[in-house]
């Protein structure tokens, strides 16, 4: 597995697409989750308790940052052969998402928004952040899984 992404990443251009998801969805993770602040000035702020969910949002960061540009390469590498994809770009997505679960102050916008139902599920985010946070850490993991496999079988057959 290791080999697929050394042979994507010896590329710059999916090394620089890594690094700007990697701390794109870094940032907005962090803003969004209550660990980073804008206002008065940027700071950054770890509540007691709160080490798990940072770990969660820098490995699904990092995660992300190498399952997306595997996914890119591997649809780039597949445009003229006649296999399809398994699902691997859906699945760097959904995990991706699912790892946003940390609505934070975006949780007041679904409640003003969507009243009760929104209230709902603000509280069903806020009680299981961690347990989706790592569902999608694991979903991301399978998703490289599989797209690692992918590339090696492509590779295999062009080479």
């Amino acid at each position: 597995m290791l080999d697929a992404t050394r042979m994507v990443f010896s590329d710059l251009r999916y090394a620089a697409l890594a690094a700007a998801i990697l701390s794109g969805l870094m940032f907005i993770l962090l803003l969004l989750s209550g660990f980073v602040f804008l206002e008065p000035y940027p700071v950054a702020h770890i509540p007691l308790d709160g080490e798990l969910g940072l770990v969660l949002i820098v490995a699904l960061s990092a995660i992300s940052a190498i399952v997306i540009p595997m996914n890119v390469y591997l649809v780039g590498a597949l445009r003229g052969s006649q296999k399809r994809l398994t699902g691997g770009v859906a699945g760097s997505i959904i995990g991706t998402a699912v790892g946003a679960c940390s609505c934070g102050p975006v949780g007041l916008a679904l409640v003003t928004t969507f009243g009760g139902v929104g209230a709902a599920a603000s509280s069903f985010v806020a009680n299981y952040e961690i347990p989706l946070r790592a569902a999608a850490v694991a979903l991301l993991l399978a998703t490289y899984y599989l797209t690692a496999r992918s590339l090696r079988a492509e590779c295999r057959l062009r080479g």
